[in-house]
């Protein structure tokens, strides 16, 4: 690794660039920061830090405690930890009293822009438009776009690096069925993720359908209650599951979201890994039991001066079909899956809470497709150190490139769990640096997820011996 990376030359190869700068890239930043040996940069289109602000809702949380913040669990002693946020806006003994597990997403949004605002070597408004690799040279080449102000293009760029870490994100997952809705003007059908964005739009329609059974599809149906005339709520929310479920949260079962449950996962077949990941969206797919809880306790309250509220709430529906009556109103053709039983509903706006998908790398990385290998259904394989597998010509001259929250077909259901970003992220770092900076756990669940071996059981500490006080010393 080059020994002096603040004087970077700009033909010089980099040890690491990140493309993309959200949550997990962010992490990864965070902690190779300490690492003075190691030459590293970021570029991100975007103008600043921006994690989903459509679904900033008021009152709503994330899904993981607040140690599973950008660097905890793998650095508790970094600068960059969500309680020395707290305590640089001198908020630490508010927390300490307020007795949070669980923070508001707005106030993680907060704290990522404080790491992002202060993190050397991050580098907005720069849009990355091909990734090559050189074999003269054995390295990467990645072309950029700065960009300006109003989002146009500014300049072009090259850097050169031996490695890559993929950090674009997800993006809206629109149902095919509902996709014409989404592309045609007029009546409002919007995503969740721009729910704020057309939050007033949405409270002023007489009738609104939320379509998602997820914990996004019930922070959106809520709010839209909480803010709906008693007895004129004019709801409908429908999902796909058997039943607005919760989340599995018991402590075994959040042990999938550990280390040991991603090498486990790893090492199954792709058949296998497969058909895990259709039966386990309960993981991740359910709705938190406070959220549940307050959708219930609105409803009961609506109910306190005789009457129901005018709210339908229906699990195991599909939508078949979705078209525009004249220019006002949505027909939705509905099926449920449990009945055989097909019906329609008028509606004047829908909302879409039905998740994001991985964004596909083929653009960014088409320049390297001949180099990829791909697995029986075409995507790309992922060893167990997050590194997409590569022709040998190009690992051969040690190149590399990283993914974070593009390998749930090959690791599983903590991919885009912010509880595993600080531990993938070290993963990452020690694997480039072919070190060891960040020493990590060989054990992380009480749970044996297969058949081998007794698990190793890590020694317990031994206490240092204390040296005897004598008297009159």
């Amino acid at each position: 690794m080059n020994p002096h990376p603040p004087h970077h030359e700009p033909d010089a190869p980099r040890d690491l660039v990140g493309i993309g700068i959200g949550p997990f890239n962010l992490s990864l930043a965070a902690l190779a920061q300490p690492l003075t040996a190691l030459d590293a940069v970021f570029y991100e289109q975007r103008p600043t830090f921006d994690w989903h602000p459509g679904l900033l809702i008021d009152g709503a949380t994330i899904q993981v405690p607040f140690l599973a913040d950008l660097v905890t669990l793998a650095d508790p002693a970094s600068h960059w930890t969500f309680l020395n946020y707290l305590k640089t806006r001198e908020r630490l003994f508010p927390f300490y009293f307020a007795e949070r597990f669980h923070i508001q997403r707005a106030e993680y949004d907060a704290y990522c822009r404080w790491v992002a605002e202060n993190l050397p070597g991050l580098h907005f408004r720069h849009q990355v438009d091909a990734v090559r690799f050189n074999p003269e040279r054995d390295v990467f080449e990645v072309d950029f776009t700065q960009l300006d102000d109003n989002g146009e293009a500014e300049a072009l760029g090259r850097t050169y690096t031996k490695n890559i870490v993929l950090g674009i994100g997800t993006e809206p997952y629109v149902p095919e069925p509902l996709k014409p809705l989404v592309e045609a003007p007029g009546v409002p059908v919007v995503h969740a993720t721009d729910y704020l964005d057309h939050r007033h739009t949405l409270l002023a329609a007489d009738h609104v359908t939320v379509i998602g059974s997820g914990q996004s599809g019930a922070e959106v149906f809520l709010d839209l209650l909480k803010n709906r005339p008693t007895g004129r709520e004019r709801l409908h929310w429908l999902g796909r599951t058997e039943a607005f479920a919760p989340m599995e949260y018991s402590k075994l079962g959040l042990e999938h979201f550990t280390p040991d449950y991603t090498r486990y996962f790893h090492a199954l077949s792709e058949s296998t890994r497969d058909r895990l990941g259709t039966t386990q969206w309960q993981l991740h797919r359910g709705i938190d039991a406070d959220t549940i809880a307050a959708i219930h306790d609105e409803l009961y309250r609506r109910t306190l001066h005789g009457g129901w509220p005018d709210t339908v709430l229906t699990p195991g529906v599909r939508v078949r079909t979705a078209g525009r009556i004249a220019t006002t109103k949505i027909e939705l053709h509905l099926e449920h899956t449990q009945q055989n039983t097909r019906s329609r509903l008028t509606t004047d706006a829908v909302v879409l809470a039905t998740g994001h998908r991985e964004r596909p790398l083929d653009r960014i990385l088409a320049g390297l497709d001949p180099y990829m290998r791909r697995d029986s259904r075409e995507r790309p394989r992922v060893d167990e150190q997050f590194r997409l597998v590569l022709d040998p010509s190009v690992t051969g001259a040690d190149c590399h490139v990283h993914v974070q929250n593009a390998e749930r077909h090959t690791h599983g259901v903590g991919t885009p769990d912010l509880g595993l970003a600080a531990w993938r992220s070290a993963t990452i770092l020690n694997t480039i640096t072919g070190k060891e900076p960040y020493p990590l756990p060989t054990r992380t669940a009480f749970t044996t997820f297969g058949l081998e071996p007794r698990p190793h059981i890590p020694p317990a500490r031994t206490a240092p011996t204390l040296t005897p006080l004598v008297e009159g010393r």
